[in-house]
């Protein structure tokens, strides 16, 4: 195959150069479909933006070197080595240092607009991962200017609009890898006996119906992730310990935390792990405003401030906490993990 011909290459030449080699990635930058057409690679979207923009500007000569020069001729394979392997590239190759940990690999992210989809979305970013983010905020295609950004507005209740938002990301990044599930709703805060069923209705399409549906189409993306697939789902501390007046959300994480369990027995053949973050009462993030907050800390005889931090360590759980819990999971560290559920709540006597 190509990798084993440029190695082979690369071992014929190897004596021209004066200096320790810095051996070049063997894989192709570009390859050509006769149904697909043109397809750049690189380790980030910058540069296989660069391999084709130098493709496109390269197939007019050879066209015109066939049209009118009697055809193409390449230079000599040692030439070819001397261009590719010359003194100031390779320094530029041995000074380049290692490579982000996530790169060259693709995330989808929901809810990424805001709150913790958007932390995560962030991080993950800044860890060279190209990132597709959806949510049904339109400003989510503003939140980076970075060519690894895609973003797209799109509701996760409606599948026509999901399907074409992940049509767009696998077109832009070539697949997916990653996966984060951050989108969802608190609903009515309510007793049961007010909770009416378009309320709850809502709430469970938002954080399991469409949930449901995006596995369904990720499955088989994941499944041919040369990385091995891997999903982190944002659920709740109400799934082991529900709060009073958050039926409809705390039946929504729960059924959420079955789905993921599921996919975790369901997908592991495939090698795709599937994890579960359970934070508590994340304030910065959309589920959550001042009269919200004030509500829920009365239910429980607080004052809002006591009830930010109402947790063992006394402390107040933020987005960018738990992005960085999230990026763990999906990382290399855990690669021996599937189906956990991992708390982030500053600690819960409820919980423990």
């Amino acid at each position: 195959g190509y990798v084993s011909d440029y190695r082979a290459y690369v071992d014929d030449h190897r004596d021209r150069i004066r200096t320790e080699m810095v051996p070049i990635d063997p894989a192709p930058r570009i390859v050509l479909d006769p149904e697909w057409g043109m397809l750049a690679a690189g380790r980030t979207v910058n540069d296989a933006r660069i391999a084709a923009d130098v493709y496109h500007h390269t197939m007019p000569v050879l066209a015109r070197a066939e049209d009118h020069l009697g055809g193409y001729v390449p230079l000599a394979p040692e030439h070819l080595f001397d261009v590719e392997y010359w003194d100031l590239e390779q320094a530029k190759l041995a000074a380049s240092g290692p490579r982000p940990e996530f790169a060259g690999m693709v995330a989808l992210v929901t809810g990424a607009a805001s709150g913790i989809g958007r932390a995560c979305a962030e991080e993950l970013l800044g860890r060279g991962t190209a990132v597709v983010a959806v949510d049904l905020d339109p400003s989510v295609a503003e939140v980076s200017p970075s060519p690894a950004w895609l973003g797209v507005a799109a509701d996760v209740t409606d599948p026509p609009a999901m399907e074409a938002a992940l049509r767009s990301g696998v077109e832009a990044f070539g697949g997916v890898d990653l996966v984060v599930v951050a989108a969802g709703i608190f609903g009515p805060s309510v007793p049961l006996d007010e909770l009416d069923a378009d309320g709850w209705r809502r709430v469970m399409a938002v954080n399991v119906d469409s949930v449901q549906w995006l596995f369904g189409r990720l499955g088989p993306l994941l499944a041919v992730s040369p990385v091995g697939g891997r999903v982190v789902v944002v659920g709740s501390k109400n799934v082991p310990a529900p709060g009073v007046g958050a039926a409809a959300y705390s039946a929504s994480k729960a059924a959420l935390q079955q789905l993921c369990r599921v996919a975790a027995l369901e997908w592991a053949p495939d090698g795709v792990r599937v994890n579960a973050v359970h934070p508590d009462a994340v304030f910065d993030t959309g589920l959550w405003d001042d009269e919200l907050i004030a509500e829920r800390a009365a239910r429980y005889g607080m004052t809002p401030e006591h009830y930010r931090t109402r947790n063992l360590l006394s402390t107040e759980v933020t987005s960018a906490q738990v992005a960085r819990s999230v990026v763990a999971l999906l990382g290399d560290d855990f690669e021996a993990t599937t189906g956990a559920q991992v708390p982030i709540d500053g600690g819960s006597e409820r919980v423990i």
